[in-house]
């Protein structure tokens, strides 16, 4: 067995998942191990998790398990403005790890709370993102709806004159347009993005699954089962005429699957470590892999500020 492997130059951790895990470890460093509780997962990748809880970060899924007066860390995905006075309540040191293009759309939500609009979020009910954004809606209940697909526009009752649209960040990009294209026919006057809240990060590495995809018989994503952009690669990947398969690590990695191939694809999603990319790497080499070749465009990441509570 034998075969080449194809590897997207734009993959892994993006400039909020990196923000995120600094947050954690400066955390750590500045109040101790054992001290320092985060909200959820602080991004959804299983071996970022598990390094962190090593180095004695508390992971919490209710901030009822957190003592009064403990340090919180908000995670990358964001929480609603519930979580925020349930936090201050309990005299809580919050340190919020919030994407910065989540936290954009955060403030675009709460604005269209204020001025009482219909507000529409495209994305997965029950992602954490998405409570986070719909937890921005101060106003009544009512007026915000979640969708994903052309029926759920179907089914939609709102007033298109006084309406606002966003969507989760780490969508398929060419879903996320056709659902908006079907919103804005039906309510031609309601506000939102020119195109998408799609960051840039999760573009860059559709268009560069796309590609690998074209050119490769199997895709290997490096990313856990429970994260939604990791999801969207493979989705892609398979909409591009690839079998694709998620994996956390190469112990996921079933040979059979690299059986009668000759060209390997491999990415990783936004939340899995570069570390793990070159162990898939190292395991494919042993198992056949003659040449490595990178593919696609370099994304140039850019970084975000720390928060001002961990910074030096």
């Amino acid at each position: 067995m034998s075969f080449s492997v194809y590897l997207a130059k734009s993959r892994g951790t993006c400039a909020g998942v990196n923000r995120a895990i600094a947050t954690v470890e400066l955390a750590l460093e500045k109040y101790g191990a054992h001290k320092v509780y985060v909200l959820h997962e602080g991004v959804h990748n299983k071996h970022v998790v598990e390094d962190l809880k090593l180095k004695g970060a508390i992971f919490v899924e209710d901030l009822d398990a957190v003592p009064n007066g403990s340090v919180i860390i908000f995670s990358a995905h964001g929480v609603g403005q519930d979580t925020f006075f349930k936090a201050e309540q309990k005299q809580l040191q919050i340190i919020d790890a919030t994407c910065p293009v989540v936290t954009g759309i955060h403030i675009k939500m709460n604005r269209a709370s204020k001025e009482q609009k219909d507000a529409v979020v495209i994305g997965h009910k029950g992602h954490q993102e998405v409570l986070g954004t719909v937890g921005q809606y101060l106003g009544d209940p009512k007026k915000v709806h979640v969708i994903i697909t052309k029926e759920d526009v179907d089914s939609l009752a709102i007033d298109g004159n006084n309406s606002f649209f966003a969507t989760q960040t780490t969508l398929s990009v060419d879903e996320t347009a056709q659902v908006i294209k079907e919103l804005r026919a039906k309510y031609p006057n309601i506000q939102g993005p020119k195109e998408d809240d799609t960051c840039r990060a999760t573009q860059v590495r559709q268009d560069a699954i796309k590609q690998l995809a074209k050119i490769s018989d199997v895709v290997l994503i490096a990313g856990s089962k429970n994260s939604s952009n990791s999801n969207r690669l493979k989705e892609v990947a398979d909409a591009n005429g690839a079998k694709a398969y998620l994996v956390d690590d190469s112990g996921d990695i079933d040979l059979k699957w690299l059986s009668d191939v000759s060209k390997v694809g491999v990415s990783a999603g936004a939340s899995a470590p570069e570390y793990i990319v070159k162990e898939i790497i190292e395991f494919l080499q042993k198992n056949g892999a003659t040449v490595i070749v990178e593919v696609g465009s370099d994304l140039k990441e850019k970084s975000f500020p720390l928060p001002k509570e961990v910074r030096p």
